[in-house]
């Protein structure tokens, strides 16, 4: 009797045990501080189309206010870029923090970061941290990984400041066209003096 006892609890347990291993929570402050790169960052697209998903990584989904982005009521506040934050958007390749700061001048100062729009109405900046040569490991196309700091104040959300960073996948910028080759020949038809000019 007593040597059934492991082989009973083992089954148990393995009838206990998840089927799948679950995916580890999102790592929010080290997110929107662009302290991840691309591939963590696709992470975050399942959560937040998934409110069962968002629920359990501490996202509550909100009425969306702003028709570009997602916002998100945090569980628990988070302290981002030495700020206290209780909500997030994310908008495509970007999640931010949504920061109680009327006036994100002093933040984008200290994160170093370059005005792009700076008026009464609209204020950006941002600074590319990450800009790196990467291999699609799928397809083996040359891509480059890029991530970008950036703070903005929307029209939607007067008196705050939206803080963090955009992660993306870009094409190589296209090579120009070499130039033609002093030995090959002319098209039919064309001078070959005028071709070497």
């Amino acid at each position: 009797m007593t040597s059934l006892r492991p082989a009973c609890l083992a089954l148990l347990a393995a009838l206990s045990a998840p089927a799948f291993a679950e995916a580890p929570p999102l790592d929010l402050p080290a997110l929107i501080e662009c302290r991840q790169r691309v591939s963590d960052y696709e992470a975050v697209a399942p959560v937040v189309a998934d409110p069962l998903k968002a629920v359990a990584n501490g996202l509550q989904p909100l009425p969306q206010t702003n028709q570009f982005m997602t916002e998100f009521r945090l569980a628990a506040p988070i302290t981002v870029f030495g700020e206290r934050a209780e909500y997030i958007a994310v908008a495509g390749a970007s999640i931010m923090a949504i920061l109680d700061l009327a006036d994100p001048r002093p933040l984008a100062k200290r994160l170093a970061l370059e005005d792009g729009v700076d008026t009464p109405r609209k204020f950006m900046a941002g600074r590319e941290l990450v800009s790196r040569d990467v291999t699609d490991p799928r397809t083996g196309e040359a891509l480059i990984e890029s991530v970008i700091l950036s703070l903005s104040t929307v029209n939607s959300h007067p008196g705050k400041t939206l803080a963090g960073c955009t992660y993306s996948l870009d094409l190589p910028p296209e090579e120009e066209t070499p130039p033609a080759s002093p030995t090959a020949a002319p098209s039919p038809g064309v001078n070959p003096a005028a071709a070497r000019r």
